[in-house]
């Protein structure tokens, strides 16, 4: 397929929410306005939808603001994700969390997701890693900055991790999430296995409420707010009840596909305590070969697969945003 430059319609909406630092980190506050835009990719002839929040719009003059850009997993689209309304909670919203803390956020519907193209390939993690060239070229010409910080949860830290290797000279600093490597020793993988033969002969899976109640529940029953699981299948399902086989296919079959010495960012590794995709043994070893002495490796207490719904998702935000955040070392 002959690639296209990336094209980019939008629409803003100025909204009320906003988000207060300190111990109420994930609370709506009434005086920060989150501008939010969508936007459409092109990757070939396939359309990609991208979302944008950021506290107020950006001025002729001013410099960018940090971008950081979120990566969305195998089962929901971008934002059901990262950018999830729940009346009556705390803020379960990554994208105005951060867009509070001053980041110009970012995340994408990738191919067969959400708002985006549906098309005759399965989605596999390489695809999805061109998906993210063609959003962060967007981004880069957008904003005018130069590097974007990625976040990608399960296998969208795969497709992260595949872009920076392929790309580092647009990653300034890499988290990834619910991450796996080689998968070995993960009871979630080798049940997922099982259903090898009929990845490999289909490009799309069942993903109904029942298996999105599985999300929150198959590791550690209480992670989450069981209250989740519904808003998250009300909100996604109106996509269809089809997703895509390829990330599955790759996390049973393919792995590893990011090779850590080839990954020259900052990393952050976060593994909830009880998640079973990988195991502490899987990702140390992922640790020690990235090559960037800027590496850390964080284990969320009370938390399984899903970071950014869990209940302690307080400490997600707050050990993100450190990472983030932090100052430059001295020139040695």
């Amino acid at each position: 397929m002959a690639e296209e430059p990336p094209t980019l319609s939008r629409r803003a909406v100025v909204t009320g929410a906003g988000i207060i630092a300190g111990t109420r980190l994930l609370q709506a506050a009434p005086t920060l306005n989150i501008r939010s835009t969508e936007y459409t990719a092109r990757k070939g002839s396939v359309s990609l939808a991208m979302y944008r929040k950021r506290a107020g719009s950006p001025a002729s003059g001013q410099p960018p603001l940090p971008v950081l850009f979120l990566v969305h997993g195998s089962s929901l689209s971008a934002r059901t994700s990262y950018d999830l309304a729940v009346p009556g909670r705390e803020e379960y919203s990554m994208m105005n969390v951060f867009a509070g803390y001053g980041f110009d956020v970012w995340t994408m519907d990738h191919e067969n997701y959400g708002k985006s193209s549906r098309t005759s390939s399965n989605s596999n993690i390489a695809g999805g890693a061109e998906d993210l060239k063609a959003g962060i070229d967007l981004i880069l010409r957008e904003t005018g900055s130069k590097q974007v910080h990625l976040f990608g949860e399960s296998s969208g830290g795969l497709r992260a991790g595949v872009y920076a290797m392929n790309h580092p000279e647009t990653v300034d600093r890499l988290v990834l999430a619910a991450f796996t490597y080689k998968g070995e020793g993960s009871p979630t993988l080798a049940k997922r296995a099982e259903q090898l033969d009929y990845y490999r002969t289909h490009n799309t899976r069942l993903r109904d409420r029942e298996m999105i109640h599985g999300i929150y529940t198959r590791d550690k029953a209480g992670t989450t707010d069981p209250a989740i699981a519904d808003v998250v299948a009300d909100t996604e399902l109106k996509f269809g009840d089809q997703v895509p086989t390829g990330t599955y296919l790759d996390m049973t079959a393919n792995l590893p596909v990011v090779d850590p010495a080839k990954v020259r960012a900052p990393v952050l590794l976060l593994r909830g305590e009880y998640d079973g995709i990988a195991t502490i043994d899987d990702l140390s070893e992922f640790f020690k070969r990235l090559p960037n002495g800027d590496r850390q490796f964080v284990i969320l207490p009370g938390a399984a697969h899903s970071l950014i719904t869990n209940v302690n998702r307080r400490q997600t935000m707050h050990v993100v945003r450190a990472f983030l955040s932090m100052p430059a070392g001295a020139e040695s």
